[in-house]
């Protein structure tokens, strides 16, 4: 049985969240500030996380980073659960490297279709973890990029858009697939948030970031050169 760690300091939420889940097949633990959740983790890596960004001792953001830098949680799923729901929220918590984002209050199916989703995603990434193309290099052990030696510091988000891209080099991916795929479902309409990233990936890769190139009304392509 999948286990889902759901951190929330709003006990009604939190019972919403519980109750949900645990009818929907999944074992669920309950932490109520950031201090309890560390001490959860330490006992257990959870295979999903739901994660409210206001907590009573330390902000969601800081807690995601926390979690991206540590080697047992780095590729754990990770659902945003706030009331915030600006664009600029959704980047922030997407860029530091958030796999979904959901706002309150939400829809009990919808929250449960989300974590399916995304646990059925995680169970299909590729366990690869060296990747190469051109004069890029991937290490995914250390979770860092090298253009000719040299290292480029990417977001989560750029870190994972370049890694799909690799993964499916020659082969032309539409925005879409990339919102699925590397932002999770239900961002229908906000696609430019990929032109965004693609944009930055290519200042921050110089010379070869040349190497993706747009498919007009399509998407992007990663090819090397002959």
């Amino acid at each position: 049985m999948q286990h889902i760690y759901i951190v929330e300091d709003d006990s009604n939420i939190f019972e919403i969240e519980s109750y949900a889940l645990k009818n929907s097949g999944y074992q669920v633990t309950g932490f109520y500030s950031a201090k309890e959740f560390y001490r959860g983790l330490s006992e257990r890596t959870p295979d999903l996380v739901l994660l409210d960004l206001m907590l009573p001792d330390e902000d969601g953001l800081t807690i995601l980073k926390k979690l991206r830098m540590r080697g047992d949680t780095k590729n754990v799923p990770i659902i945003l659960v706030t009331a915030k729901s600006t664009e600029i929220d959704k980047v922030k918590g997407l860029d530091t490297g958030a796999d979904d984002y959901i706002t309150k209050p939400f829809g009990i199916m919808e929250l449960i279709s989300r974590v399916k989703a995304l646990l059925r995603r995680s169970e299909k990434l590729p366990e690869k973890k060296f990747f190469a193309v051109g004069d890029i290099f991937m290490d995914g052990e250390k979770h860092m990029v090298y253009v000719n030696d040299k290292p480029v510091e990417l977001t989560f988000k750029e870190y994972e858009l370049l890694k799909y891209l690799i993964i499916n080099q020659g082969v032309v991916v539409s925005r879409d697939m990339i919102m699925e795929r590397v932002w999770a479902t239900g961002y229908e309409g906000e696609t430019r948030t990929v032109d965004v990233h693609i944009k930055s990936l290519r200042q921050k890769l110089k010379e070869s970031g040349k190497l993706i190139k747009t498919v007009r009304n399509v998407g992007y392509i990663l090819e090397a050169e002959e």
